[in-house]
């Protein structure tokens, strides 16, 4: 594939771009593992979450959500010595938390998809930047998720890693248009619905 957004650096970035980056998502365990896998990569960058991202599924249950809900500290202590993930006990003990936020967003909407897809209206947000650069750290959607989340008690759930979130899991439609997984995915996610950019700051 020729004319990948620029931020693609790896095979394993390369792989991640073209089948499942920006293509929207309705799927609970696939969105719980997206909302896990950001924010352990605060700090750190992508390719090193997607090179452990099989020691994540292995740790973390295939991120099944009650499963994770579970876990008793004497579980996560013996995940702090597994060199599969990061291992910063934060992002590990809100692994825990999340998944029992998720639970209860589960309770309150029937779903963690239907609720995260309401902050744009369960219709993805399609952008047209020309450069990745162009593109917002974070909007006044990721704010409104960023709130609610936290609300839930969700840890790790900052703006810019919830626009992250979005953009993984097809809400948020930001290839570059240069990029043939630009139209691939806004074919995917109907109307055209641009997004109240706003600088990082």
């Amino acid at each position: 594939m020729s004319q990948r957004c620029n931020w693609v650096k790896t095979e394993a970035d390369a792989h991640y771009h073209d089948t499942e980056w920006g293509v929207p998502s309705h799927d609970d365990r696939h969105l719980f593992e997206m909302l896990i896998l950001e924010g352990a990569q605060a700090g750190l960058s992508w390719s090193t979450i997607l090179n452990k991202r099989a020691g994540y599924r292995e740790a973390f249950a295939e991120f099944d959500v009650d499963a994770v809900a579970r876990f008793t500290p004497k579980r996560i202590e013996k995940l702090l010595e597994n060199p599969g993930i990061v291992r910063n006990r934060a992002k590990v003990e809100s692994a825990v938390t999340n998944a029992r936020a998720v639970q209860r967003i589960r309770d309150d909407h029937g779903s963690l998809a239907q609720f995260l897809w309401s902050f744009v209206d369960h219709t993805p947000v399609q952008n047209a930047w020309q450069s990745y650069r162009d593109a917002p750290a974070s909007t006044a959607q990721s704010d409104a998720l960023s709130k609610a989340l936290k609300e839930y008690g969700c840890k790790f759930v900052g703006s810019t890693i919830c626009y992250a979130l979005m953009q993984a899991t097809g809400m948020v439609n930001d290839h570059e248009t240069g990029c043939p997984c630009h139209a691939r995915c806004a074919a995917l996610g109907g109307k055209q619905q641009p997004a109240g950019r706003r600088k990082a700051g």
